[in-house]
């Protein structure tokens, strides 16, 4: 059996206070969202309170870190530091944090981008992320939130085409998983 409190206590230690606040918003939001989908709860808390573990450090050591534990890194990943986090983040869940689960690792590396027909888990983590109280404000979101709680696939649709209109209007990369995530679950809803 895992430790959350221990799990939580070395992640504050870790992580900066508000990265630690978000973390803590995206485990109990997840925690909320496994309740009302029928998910397991404890490994929806810790998927929700490992998906960032690996933002412990900036992205350049983040792609050190990779290479010293064998990471191979997409191109995306090498042209979008932001990226990595989640691979690294489930790698360190596995072999840091004890995480054997494979869902709960999924749910850790697939928070960012999503992917085409994600497992429940996946798909809560990825919507706490997105909707946790703490979240800054953004275009879109109160609709978001509402439909986590009523079409999952729905609020997964949503967020990611916000996400893919936000970085079009800010001139930035989009992962192509983002899109694929998003032209999957479109159609879904």
């Amino acid at each position: 059996m895992t430790d959350i409190t221990g799990i939580r206590r070395k992640l504050e230690r870790k992580l900066k206070p508000d990265r630690y606040e978000h973390t803590l918003g995206v485990m109990y939001t997840a925690s909320s969202l496994a309740m009302r989908y029928g998910e397991d709860i404890r490994n929806a808390l810790l998927a929700g309170l490992l998906h960032d573990c690996a933002k412990f450090c900036s992205g350049k050591e983040q792609m050190k870190l990779c290479d010293e534990y064998g990471i191979r890194l997409t191109e995306s990943e090498v042209k979008m530091p932001a990226l990595i986090h989640a691979r690294l983040g489930a790698y360190l869940a596995e072999h840091e944090y004890g995480i054997n689960e494979q869902e709960i690792l999924g749910a850790v590396n697939y928070h960012t981008t999503g992917r085409p027909d994600m497992t429940l888990l996946e798909k809560i983590v990825y919507i706490a992320d997105y909707i946790e109280p703490g979240r800054m404000e953004i275009p879109g979101l109160t609709r978001v939130r509402k439909a986590a709680f009523t079409d999952i696939d729905k609020a997964v649709a949503l967020s990611a085409g916000s996400t893919i209109s936000y970085l079009k209007g800010a001139r930035r990369e989009i992962d192509p998983m983002t899109v694929k995530t998003y032209e999957f679950y479109y159609k879904e809803s």
